[in-house]
C-alpha cells in the first residue's frame, strides 16, 4: 500500500521501517530531516510537508502530544490534503478530547480515522512486535489491517468510538506509572534497610511480580540505568494528566494518579525531565535522603 508516514521519533523510526521491510510504499515527514534521510537509505520518499505526506492511500501519524498533533496535522492542513475515501492512523497517546475532535474532523472532510495507540518501546517497535489498540470504523479498521499487521505482533479492537482506543492506552500507561513508582518506593525502603535494589527487585520480578513490564522496568531501577530514556518523565507525566483528565470527566477518582503526577513533577522540577520514567526510583531515594548509586 502506499503509506504516508508522520513523526519518525523513537517509536516511529522504527514502525516505518517495518513497513518498509514488509514492501509498502512509504513516504515519510519530520520536523527534523536526519531521521527522515535515514530511511531514505532504506527506500523512504521523503515529503517537503506533512501536506504532501498525507496524500497516500494510508496516513499513519506517530507524535507527541495533542499540541504536536494539532500542529503538524491540523495547522499545516495535513488532514485537508488527504483524498478522499483514505484513511488516517492516529497511533499517538492523545486526550479524550482530542480524539474526538479529530474524528469529527475527519469525518467533516470525507476520510476515515482509526485510532491505533501502541503497547511498547522503541525496540518493541523496531521489532515490529508491538500491541496495538485500535478503535474506529470496523470497514476503515479492515481495510489499514496490513498496516497495523506489519507494525505489531497484535491488533486489540475495541469498537467504533475511536477515543476508546484512547482512553485504553492512557489506562494501561497510568498502570505502568504506577507499577514503576511502587517499584520505586518498596526498593527504596529495602535500601534503607541495607538491602539492595538488585536482592530485592530479582526476588520479587522472578515470584510475586514475574511479568514482562515489572521485570523491564525492575531491571532498570536495578542497574539505576534511566538514561537513554526509552519513555520520558515528561511523556510520563503527560499521560498521567490525560488519565486524570479522563477521570475527571467520567467522575472516576485516580487517588494513585495524584500521587504519581506529583512525583513526576517533582523529577520535572530537578531538571530530570528527559531521563526515563523508572527514574522515578531517583524521586523516592532522594526523598528518602539516600545517596545516588
Amino acid at each position: 500500500m502506499k503509506v504516508g508516514f508522520i513523526g519518525l521519533g523513537a517509536m516511529g523510526r522504527g514502525m516505518a521501517q517495518q513497513l518498509l521491510e514488509a514492501g509498502h510504499e512509504v513516504t515519510v515527514w519530520n520536523r527534523s530531516p536526519e531521521a527522515a534521510e535515514a530511511l531514505a537509505e532504506q527506500g523512504a520518499k521523503i515529503a517537503k510537508t506533512p501536506a504532501d505526506a498525507a496524500r497516500c492511500e494510508v496516513l499513519v501519524s506517530m507524535l507527541a502530544d495533542d499540541q504536536a498533533a494539532h500542529q503538524v496535522l491540523v495547522e499545516s492542513k495535513a488532514i485537508e490534503a488527504m483524498k478522499k475515501g483514505s484513511v488516517h492512523i492516529n497511533m499517538a497517546t492523545v486526550s479524550v478530547a482530542f480524539a474526538r475532535g479529530m474524528a469529527a474532523l475527519h469525518e467533516r472532510l470525507g476520510v476515515g480515522y482509526v485510532a491505533a495507540p501502541v503497547l511498547g518501546r522503541p525496540d518493541v517497535a523496531a521489532a515490529g512486535k508491538l500491541n496495538i489498540i485500535a478503535a474506529g470504523d470496523p470497514a476503515q479498521l479492515e481495510r489499514v489491517r496490513p498496516v497495523l499487521d506489519a507494525m505489531g505482533q497484535a491488533v486489540w479492537p475495541l469498537g467504533e468510538s475511536p477515543e476508546r482506543a484512547n482512553v485504553a492506552k492512557i489506562a494501561a500507561n497510568f498502570m505502568l506509572a504506577s507499577a514503576i513508582e511502587s517499584m520505586a518506593e518498596a526498593s527504596t525502603l529495602t535500601r534503607a534497610y541495607g538491602i539492595e535494589a538488585s536482592d530485592f527487585l530479582d526476588i520479587v520480578t522472578n515470584t510475586l511480580f514475574a511479568s514482562p513490564a515489572y521485570q523491564g522496568y525492575g531491571k532498570m531501577i536495578a542497574e539505576a540505568r534511566f538514561e537513554p530514556a526509552g519513555f520520558t518523565m515528561r511523556l510520563g507525566h503527560k499521560d498521567v494528566g490525560l488519565a486524570l483528565s479522563a477521570g475527571d470527566e467520567q467522575s472516576v477518582a485516580l487517588p494513585l494518579g495524584s500521587a504519581v503526577r506529583d512525583r513526576l513533577l517533582d523529577a520535572l522540577a530537578n531538571g530530570d525531565g528527559d531521563k526515563d520514567w523508572s527514574g522515578l526510583a531517583e524521586v523516592a531515594a532522594r526523598q528518602a535522603h539516600l545517596d545516588k548509586r
